[in-house]
């Protein structure tokens, strides 16, 4: 099974988009949000080309494969586990971020435990279906986001919702608010999660692409967020930007066309399920697929049932309510976690790696 590097883009950019398109990206930084999510973009390309050059530097082995190759058995196995273990967390993490959100906006009266069931329905039916299914969907779900991003665009700016002024003066309050945005959360968030893309880089068919298309779909995804920050910007200003818990999606309230073209939050819906379902999807795929190789499973079923019940009950008992559930991620989760798992434990493989290929080819003749 060979994967088309279109698919592969499509699912790395929808993926980078997750729920960063309904809650915004770097609101702390006001204003200067847009900035913010740029230069992440860009530092989060050079983070995943890392990756990539990992990959390279080790034939596209498998994540596993890596730690196992340069960690030692005993040592690189419980280290290869924690992602695994990690995947489904995180994965958790975001079935969290739609039991909280969909009460709020879609389905008010319904309760968690149903919608997140019907979900967790959902998932286990992708799992069954294949890696390849869901890379398919990707690749049709993509264009259509598109069109419908280019649309709302045209919606607010033909409502006369959006205000350019609201953008001045930028870096008002100097760097630091949108230092403070850019790590490790801006970093990590987005780009840094994309180490889960370690696990599938062996299936792209044209692998001397693999760099183009990674660092290419987090620019491309970067740009988007961009434009989702400042459409929630220009439309509400700094004040209620800062305080919107889901700006992306309260100014598809604003859109009004000579009371024709009206409730557009639809739209919104359709950003957030597609791309978080997208994005559990993938943790849910390489969890199994990293559990099957370190437990030398003959099939994924087993591990399919473990990682989706166990998603299932993390999250819905992992958080009483949205401020909660937000915080854990965005304060000692980020620092003491993310960062290792995402940049320090790659940063140590991508040198290891390197030594590796030096002292091999010293020992040519």
């Amino acid at each position: 099974m060979t994967i088309s590097s279109y698919h592969f883009f499509s699912l790395m950019v929808l993926f980078e988009l997750g729920t960063t398109v309904i809650f915004g990206f770097g609101t702390d930084s006001g204003r200067d949000a847009w900035l913010s999510a740029l230069l992440s973009s860009l530092l989060g390309g050079i983070l995943i080309a890392g990756y990539v050059t990992i990959s390279k530097l080790n034939s596209f082995g498998s994540l596993v494969g890596v730690f196992t190759k340069l960690f030692g058995k005993w040592l690189g196995t419980p280290i290869a586990w924690l992602y695994p273990i990690f995947f489904i967390y995180t994965a958790a993490r975001i079935i969290c971020d739609l039991r909280f959100l969909v009460p709020l906006t879609l389905l008010p009266k319904t309760p968690a435990w149903f919608f997140i069931g019907m979900l967790i329905l959902l998932f286990l039916y992708v799992l069954y279906a294949g890696i390849e299914v869901l890379f398919r969907i990707t690749g049709v779900l993509l264009p259509i986001l598109i069109i419908f991003i280019i649309f709302e665009t045209i919606v607010l700016l033909a409502s006369g919702s959006l205000h350019s002024d609201y953008l001045r003066p930028m870096l008002a309050d100097g760097f630091g608010k949108v230092g403070n945005s850019l790590w490790p959360v801006g970093v990590t968030t987005t780009y840094g999660e994309c180490f889960v893309m370690f696990v599938f880089y062996c299936l792209l068919n044209k692998k001397g692409n693999l760099g183009r298309v990674s660092v290419g779909a987090a620019l491309f995804a970067g740009l988007l967020v961009v434009l989702f920050d400042v459409l929630a910007i220009t439309a509400l200003g700094e004040n209620l930007f800062q305080k919107m818990i889901f700006p992306a999606y309260t100014i598809l309230k604003l859109a009004s066309v000579e009371d024709f073209l009206e409730n557009l939050e639809v739209l919104g819906a359709m950003y957030f399920m597609c791309s978080a379902f997208i994005k559990v999807a993938v943790y849910l795929f390489a969890a199994v697929f990293c559990m099957r190789e370190l437990t030398h499973a003959s099939n994924d079923h087993p591990a399919i049932w473990i990682t989706v019940l166990l998603a299932f009950f993390i999250s819905m008992t992992m958080a009483n309510n949205l401020s909660e559930h937000l915080q854990v991620w965005l304060g000692s989760l980020a620092n003491f976690v993310v960062v290792p798992m995402y940049v320090v434990l790659p940063g140590i493989i991508l040198v290891l790696s390197l030594l590796g290929k030096m002292k091999t080819r010293s020992a040519l003749p």
